[in-house]
C-alpha cells in the first residue's frame, strides 16, 4: 500500500520515483525519471521537468502569504516551473510563480520566493534566501547564506560569496516614500561579490567588477573595478585574466 497521496489529476511520467509520505497536488506534472524524496509536498499546478531530483522534506509550488501588516498584497500566482535535470536539496522551499532553469542546483534549506526567474545551471547554496521578483542569470553562483532582497538582479556568470546581504529600502520601513523608492541592487554579468559584503538599495555593480569581502557598497561600482572598505572605494582594476568578459585593452596586472 502506498504511503503517498497523489491527486487523480496529477500527471506522472515514466520512471517517476516517489518516496514515503509525499503529497502530490492537483494537476501537478512530473516528467520522466523525476525522483522525489520522502515527505515532499508539491502544491497544485507545479511542473517538474524530466530528470529532476527533489530532496526530502522539500516544498514545491507554495502560494505566497503575507502578514496583516505586510506591504505585500496577497495574491494567487501561477505555477512553479522546474527545469530539466534540476537538483533540489533537503528542506528547500520554492514558491509558486517562479521559474527555475535546467540543471540548477538548489541546496538544502534554500528558499526562493514567488515571481523569480532563475537561469540554467545556477547554483543556490545552503540556506540562501531569494526574495520575490528577483532574477538570476545563467551560470551564476550564490553561496551559503547569501540573501537577495526583493527586486534584485544578478546577471550571467556572477559569483556571490557566503553571507552577502542586499537591501532595497533606504527608509528602513518608515514613511510612505519608501514604496516608490524601493529598489534592489543590480549585479551585472561576470561581477563577483566577496564574503559578508553589503549592497545598499539600488546600487549597480558593473560588469566584471569585484567587491571585496566585508565591503559596504553605498554607490555604483564601475565595470572592471575592484572596490573594498567601508564605504567601498575603488582600489585597482580587475586583472584581465580573471574576467569571463575581458575588457578590450583592459589591465593584465
Amino acid at each position: 500500500m502506498s504511503t503517498s497521496q497523489v491527486s487523480e489529476s496529477a500527471e506522472l511520467g515514466s520512471g517517476v520515483r516517489l518516496g514515503a509520505f509525499c503529497c502530490i497536488g492537483d494537476q501537478v506534472q512530473l516528467g520522466d525519471g523525476v525522483e522525489i524524496g520522502d515527505r515532499v509536498t508539491i502544491y497544485p499546478g507545479t511542473i517538474v521537468h524530466a530528470g529532476s531530483r527533489i530532496g526530502d522534506n522539500t516544498v514545491l509550488g507554495r502560494q505566497p502569504t503575507a502578514a496583516a501588516t505586510s506591504t505585500l498584497k496577497r495574491q494567487v500566482v501561477g505555477p512553479l516551473r522546474l527545469g530539466e535535470g534540476a537538483t533540489i536539496g533537503v528542506g528547500a522551499v520554492l514558491y509558486a510563480g517562479t521559474a527555475i532553469g535546467d540543471e540548477c542546483f538548489i541546496a538544502d534549506h534554500a528558499q526562493i520566493r514567488e515571481g523569480c526567474s532563475i537561469g540554467r545551471r545556477v547554483i543556490v547554496g545552503r540556506g540562501c534566501t531569494i526574495e520575490n521578483g528577483c532574477r538570476v542569470g545563467d551560470f551564476s553562483k550564490l553561496q551559503t547564506g547569501a540573501y537577495l532582497t526583493a527586486g534584485s538582479v544578478v546577471a550571467e556568470n556572477c559569483f556571490v560569496a557566503p553571507f552577502v546581504v542586499t537591501s532595497n529600502d533606504n527608509y528602513l520601513g518608515r514613511t510612505e516614500a519608501r514604496h516608490a523608492a524601493r529598489r534592489g541592487p543590480t549585479i551585472e554579468r561576470g561581477a563577483r561579490i566577496g564574503a559578508g559584503a553589503v549592497l545598499l538599495p539600488g546600487v549597480v555593480v558593473g560588469q566584471e567588477a569585484l567587491v571585496a569581502a566585508g565591503a559596504v557598497v553605498t554607490r555604483d561600482v564601475p565595470a572592471y573595478t575592484v572596490v573594498m572598505g567601508v564605504p567601498a572605494r575603488a582600489v585597482r582594476a580587475v586583472p584581465r585574466e580573471q574576467c569571463v568578459y575581458p575588457q578590450e585593452g583592459g589591465s593584465s596586472d
